[in-house]
Order: structure tokens, then C-alpha cells, then sequence
């Protein structure tokens, strides 16, 4: 359904803007350190699968505001953009000081972790503007059926974004010695991050 470019182009910004320092990694972080590999692999495996209901909502969403005014919906690209944009100077101007370590949380279940990241990146207005603003300008209109290319983006960003916080939860202990040895790496990956959503917003803005 999705074009080879399609497909790996935004892969790669989704595994990019998936690794930059954030409240859900490095909740996976510090459950991993403290904790164990167990529970910060399922916090971290409730947090991707939250994806889908902002999946669902873009298809729904965009999909309608398609169909009833192109309008509306130049209103919304632009307005994702901005949002885009603005998300991409604060990662720019962050000094990297957020760490695993305020992360931690006390000893829960194994269900109970993985309701709160499931719940927690669900409920996030946050997120539900992200998916409204990335997913649309990776889809290509002329190759039709606009919601279902939405839909296998959205269960792309959710499947990559399992298989890195399963990863980061198993690795805690490794990653959060290398963070500790290299204090900067958080800035640069937010950067990094910030460079990405700028140029994916200006891309929204200025596209027709």
C-alpha cells in the first residue's frame, strides 16, 4: 500500500523523532535501570501501543475534513506546521536536562505499567496534534485511498516505536551508563530531533 520512499522516508523520521529524549523513553529508561527489564519493556510496549488511537483518530479526522472542506483542511496543514515547528525550537533551545533518573516510579505491576503507558500516551492531546500533523504529509495523493495509507503509517510509527522501547527497557542498564558518561548526548538528540520537526513542518506549511 505504501511506496518504497513512502515507507522508509518516514521510518526514518519516526525512529528519529522516537529516540529523542522524551517523558516515554525515559520513563522506559528509569523502569529499566530501577526495576528491571521486564518492566520497563512493558511500560514501554503500553506507551506504543497508545499509538493506535491516535492512528484512528488522524484517519477519522483528516479523512472527514478532506471530504468536507479543503478549507478547513489548508487551516489544519498550516496550523500542524506551526505546531511542528514549535515543538522542533523547543527541542532546539532544550539544554538536555531531563534524565532517566526522574523517571522512576515505585514498584507496580506488571499490568498496571502497562495500562499507565498505554493510557498515558492515549490521553495526551499532545500526541493526538502530532499524529494530525506528520501523518498527512507522508501520504501521497495520487496513489488514492488516503485513510488506508494513514492507517499503515500509523501502525508503522506503532510498530517501530515497540520494537525501541522494548529495546531501550531491555538495554537500561547499558544506556543509562553510556548517558551518564556522555552528558551531552541528550542535548545533541534533541537536536537532532528539533532539526526533523522543523523541516517536516516547513514541508507542511509550504506544500499544496
Amino acid at each position: 500500500m505504501l511506496a518504497p520512499e513512502q515507507f522508509f522516508g518516514f521510518l526514518l523520521a519516526a525512529i528519529l523523532l522516537t529516540a529523542s529524549p522524551g517523558p516515554d523513553n525515559l520513563m522506559v529508561l528509569g523502569l529499566g535501570m530501577s526495576k528491571g527489564r521486564q518492566q520497563g519493556m512493558v511500560f514501554g510496549l503500553g506507551c506504543a501501543l497508545g499509538c493506535l488511537s491516535h492512528t484512528f483518530l488522524a484517519v477519522i479526522g483528516v479523512s472527514a475534513i478532506i471530504a468536507a472542506s479543503p478549507t478547513a483542511f489548508t487551516l489544519l496543514r498550516i496550523g500542524g506546521g506551526l505546531y511542528l515547528v514549535w515543538l522542533g525550537i523547543g527541542a532546539l533551545r532544550s539544554t538536555g536536562g531531563q534524565s532517566a533518573a526522574s523517571a522512576k516510579e515505585p514498584s507496580q505491576s506488571l499490568r498496571s505499567l502497562f495500562m499507565k503507558g498505554l493510557l498515558a500516551n492515549a490521553i495526551n492531546p499532545k500526541v493526538v496534534l502530532f499524529f494530525l500533523s506528520l501523518l498527512p504529509q507522508f501520504v501521497i495523493a495520487a496513489h488514492g485511498n488516503v485513510p488506508g495509507q494513514m492507517l499503515a503509517l500509523g501502525l508503522t510509527f506503532t510498530l517501530q516505536a515497540a520494537i525501541l522501547f522494548g529495546l531501550l527497557g531491555y538495554f537500561a542498564g547499558s544506556v543509562g551508563a553510556w548517558l551518564e558518561r556522555k552528558p551531552g548526548a541528550g542535548k545533541w538528540l534533541d537536536r537532532l530531533a528539533g532539526t526533523v520537526f522543523i523541516a517536516l513542518g516547513a514541508k507542511l506549511i509550504l506544500s499544496r
